[in-house]
């Protein structure tokens, strides 16, 4: 029983983290500068 409950509580404090983690995620702004730019094929 003993070994049950410490490994609901590792198992619950792991999801706690990872719900954290989640939630304050990096957000910000994306980029506005670089990305996709067309390649200039020379001819054959």
């Amino acid at each position: 029983m003993k070994m049950l409950r410490r490994a609901l509580v590792a198992l619950s404090l792991a999801g706690t983290i990872a719900g954290l983690l989640r939630v304050k995620g990096k957000g910000g702004v994306p980029p506005q500068e670089g990305g996709w730019r067309e390649v200039s094929v020379p001819p054959r």
